[in-house]
């Protein structure tokens, strides 16, 4: 693809860079499409991205409707029929202040403001718009060929809180139509399964402004939630952990000791009792720290694994609220592992494969990143190399391939984190596993070796889940709310025909939860249509159990798959132990 740098010159760009270079292109015909419309519109950033592209802009007063979206659109559109020709020229920083200051983009003057002094300043121009950029751009503005706009927002000058909110226009922009169409597509998928309108449907879970950022689970939520903490606890009796409970609030000392008040201290919660100041915990590592250190340890009680679901409290900017992706409130699925130096690769290993199965369960792949040691840590770069040499270890034993996440690690160690990709391709973090030799370090742990001894312990930090609220989030949009029977909140829905069943309803009903499925009965004066309808399309439920007379009469239920939409006719013996088999077999 031919691009012009911010020297005039043209030449051919690297294929990782087409996409960016296109979208940032796409910002500037916006902006200019933008100009057209509103010719005293004031421009601020206009940014390429991950996804799309966007223009913060100040409209004065004017607030834009999609009617306005739609025309800024179309203006693109005649834009790039146009064809204009993109050019470039560098100005200093004196005459690149006149220009803008002219043109009336104080923005772009404050902007060059902030740069170096001996700053040379490149500009691009299509037809009569000009735009400060560093580049580089396509070099006509018909190579333009598939975008579209998103929507709008606000956005603060500068993300300062104290500056104009300006309107933020988003779009996106591919290299063909057909790839414009493919993520349009996509996102309509990903709106029809978004987890918030489900859990609205499924009656999961609720958020309202009273609590912002502390989600309610509602009973089928709860159902939800201790059916993927039933499988977890099965694992981790298996795996020889054992289960502890620490408190919600505890002293800052604690927290100066851990070091999490010198490095996390603004997502805090805190609160004065008795004239000392206290926390509300973000993280669960230093009460299990008291746990281990409430007693002695020999190195036969080695490694020890101390697991704990504990509910943390961590402070986010309403802005950055979602759903249950992103709260103030959440579950951890934690597990903290006491080690001698030489069972960190074994220990690991065992980590990752009980993470590996946990995600195969449920049909998620993922990746690897290794991450290291961030510029705001504590510790030695002794101990630091080590533990980073033992996670490398440990996954290179196991054949794993990763990536190196520079500078990314926690503050007290580096860790491995593990990336799942859902149904639509989207990856999120959930697993980590940390290692760490400065807690133990700084709460002074200790063990007795062999030869009677003290050693100093070294600690995992890990989570299989993550956060269990945001794994509720990922697997609803995963599953698009049709969990698999053994999670969905209601496995099964009696359906009655009509009045003349109702004693034979019952008794399936009866039957079906002294076998311990989650069952509800649904007796309304309905068509019995439009309750398969409602129990297959916004309950979700696996299976519907249609009970009419001929049903009664014959002693057998009529079982609609909620998956595949068929009805089998059978006895109710033969439908119980199929779903007793699925719930027992976690069946996905």
């Amino acid at each position: 693809m031919k691009v012009i740098y911010s020297n005039g010159t043209v030449g051919e760009c690297a294929p990782e860079e087409e996409l960016h270079i296109l979208r940032h292109t796409a910002a500037h015909i916006m902006a200019q499409a933008i100009k057209r419309l509103w010719p005293e519109a004031k421009f601020a950033y206009g940014p390429a991205t991950e996804k799309g592209f966007y223009y913060d802009v100040d409209l004065g007063e004017i607030k834009l409707t999609d009617e306005d979206l739609s025309k800024i659109e179309a203006e693109m559109k005649k834009i790039t029929k146009e064809n204009l020709p993109l050019k470039s020229y560098i100005l200093p920083r004196d005459e690149a202040i006149a220009l803008m200051r002219d043109r009336g983009e104080i923005y772009k003057v404050e902007h060059i403001g902030d740069l170096a002094e001996d700053a040379e300043i490149s500009f691009f121009q299509q037809g009569d718009y000009v735009d400060m950029c560093v580049g580089p751009h396509l070099t006509y503005t018909k190579a333009l060929k598939a975008f579209k706009i998103m929507g709008q927002s606000g956005a603060y000058w500068k993300n300062d809180k104290d500056n104009k909110m300006l309107t933020r226009i988003n779009g996106t922009a591919f290299k063909t139509q057909e790839e414009l169409d493919a993520y349009l597509k996509l996102l309509e998928e990903a709106e029809r399964r978004d987890h918030r309108r489900i859990g609205r449907e499924m009656g999961l879970f609720m958020l309202c402004d009273e609590a912002p950022g502390f989600p309610f689970f509602l009973p089928k939520g709860v159902l939800l939630k201790n059916a993927l903490m039933e499988y977890w606890r099965e694992l981790h009796v298996r795996e020889n952990y054992v289960e502890i409970q620490t408190p919600l609030i505890m002293s800052r000392t604690l927290w100066e000791t851990s070091g999490h008040w010198d490095h996390y201290k603004d997502n805090m919660y805190s609160t004065t009792i008795d004239d000392e100041t206290f926390c509300v915990k973000p993280m669960n590592c230093p009460g299990s720290v008291l746990v281990y250190r409430s007693q002695p340890h020999s190195y036969r009680d080695l490694p020890l694994r101390l697991a704990e679901p504990g509910i943390v409290h961590r402070h986010e900017l309403r802005g950055a609220l979602h759903g249950l992706f992103r709260v103030r409130c959440f579950t951890q699925d934690d597990a903290h592992i006491y080690i001698r130096r030489e069972q960190i690769r074994d220990e690991i290993v065992s980590v990752v494969h009980l993470i590996n199965e946990v995600y195969s369960k449920f049909g998620f792949k993922y990746f690897i990143e290794l991450s290291t040691r961030p510029e705001n840590s504590m510790g030695s770069d002794e101990d630091w190399e080590a533990a980073t040499e033992g996670l490398k270890n440990a996954l290179e034993s196991l054949g794993l391939s990763y990536i190196i996440n520079e500078g990314d690690g926690a503050f007290y160690g580096p860790k491995i984190d593990f990336h799942l990709e859902d149904s639509l391709g989207r990856t999120w973090q959930c697993g980590t596993i940390q290692l760490d030799f400065q807690m133990p370090q700084n709460f002074e742990l200790e063990y007795i070796d062999e030869k009677g001894e003290r050693q100093r312990p070294i600690m995992i930090h890990r989570v299989v889940y993550g956060s269990i609220e945001r794994f509720i989030g990922i697997l609803t949009e995963h599953f698009a709310g049709k969990f698999p029977v053994w999670l969905a909140p209601t496995q099964a829905k009696v359906l009655l025909v009509s009045e003349k069943c109702a004693e034979y309803g019952h008794k399936v009903y009866e039957a079906l939860r002294a076998a311990k499925v989650r069952v509800e009965i649904d007796e309304r004066n309905e068509k019995i249509g439009y309750m398969i309808r409602e129990a297959q399309v916004v309950d979700r439920v696996p299976y519907m159990v249609i009970v009419g007379q001929k049903e009664a009469e014959e002693g057998t239920v009529s079982i609609r798959s909620r998956d595949t939409g068929e009805t089998v006719t059978m006895k109710l013996d033969e439908f119980l132990a199929k779903i007793d088999r699925e719930i027992k077999d976690r069946v996905m």
